[in-house]
């Protein structure tokens, strides 16, 4: 039987950015609409956060130490130690009702993003691709809510996520970095809430948290559901391996919207919480700029 234990009471109201650095054994976390940067020590249960100055949705290692993080505004390099925070201010400055969601560095050392609408219904959002250089190249568009990105081990596919439309697109990258072949891989059930933040294993197949679905769900990678991980939490939002053999899953959680009755039902809502689900994930990729 799997354990769903509880390692963070948080109360994020949109956690989400799960990201492990194995050189400090630790799991960091965002909370998107707290505007906060959480680290969590599983050998220590130590807790540290950072207040931000506006709302973040991922945060991405980078080679050379430090984090690119995507904030409302845009890129910024983030040294957590000192507090500096330096503004690249790109993509989507001209869109001010949009927002960067979320983004992964791939086996190549390239940043893909996502970014939506802030008020989640206009198609305003895109997908971008931040090159070590920092040049920034839209590689596809008319998302109102954009998820994932994650990855194939050998780093030849691309998986996204159209949340409002429950499909996850999956599409061939080339080493250069160019994506083509777009086509659906996954629907989302009706009454399996929708696809949120995602990551894959060692083996290939593709670990989904579902928003308002109470559920993980691991897919092959032929795209059929291998396994189900009921939660006690409605959203799940984000996942990431972790621990000292990248076994434990570590999964963000959300309270933004639900009221004092929807809460009873769900107090756990807004924790992190850690699964060890018997299967060897991947490192998370470092951004190479």
């Amino acid at each position: 039987m799997t354990t769903v234990k509880q390692v963070w009471p948080g109360g994020a109201l949109l956690g989400e950015g799960t990201v492990w650095i194995e050189e400090e054994q630790a799991l960091y976390w965002v909370d998107i609409k707290g505007k906060l940067v959480h680290r969590y020590h599983p050998e220590s249960g130590d807790q540290k956060s950072w207040p931000m100055p506006e709302e973040i949705g991922c945060l991405i290692p980078r080679e050379k130490g430090g984090f690119i993080a995507g904030l409302q505004s845009g890129l910024a390099f983030i040294d957590l130690d000192t507090g500096d925070i330096d503004k690249l201010d790109f993509p989507e400055n001209d869109i001010p009702g949009n927002r960067i969601n979320d983004g992964k560095a791939d086996p190549a050392g390239r940043i893909w993003l996502g970014t939506m609408d802030n008020a989640e219904r206009e198609k305003t959002g895109a997908l971008y691709r931040i090159d070590a250089d920092l040049s920034c190249h839209q590689m596809d568009k008319n998302y109102a809510i954009t998820n994932g990105p994650a990855f194939s081990p050998d780093g030849t596919i691309l998986y996204h996520t159209d949340t409002l439309k429950k499909i996850i697109y999956a599409f061939d990258l080339d080493e250069d970095g160019n994506i083509n072949n777009k086509r659906e891989h996954i629907r989302i059930a009706d009454d399996a809430g929708y696809p949120d933040g995602m990551n894959t294993d060692a083996e290939g197949f593709l670990w989904v948290g579902h928003y308002n679905g109470w559920r993980i769900t691991r897919f092959a990678p032929d795209g059929s559901i291998d396994r189900v991980i009921e939660m006690p939490v409605g959203a799940c939002t984000n996942i990431a391996f972790g621990g000292p053999d990248l076994e434990t899953l570590y999964v963000s959680t959300a309270a933004k919207q639900l009221d004092a009755e929807a809460l009873a039902r769900q107090p756990l809502a807004g924790a992190l919480f850690e699964v060890h689900v018997g299967v060897k994930g991947m490192l998370p990729g470092r951004f190479a700029g």
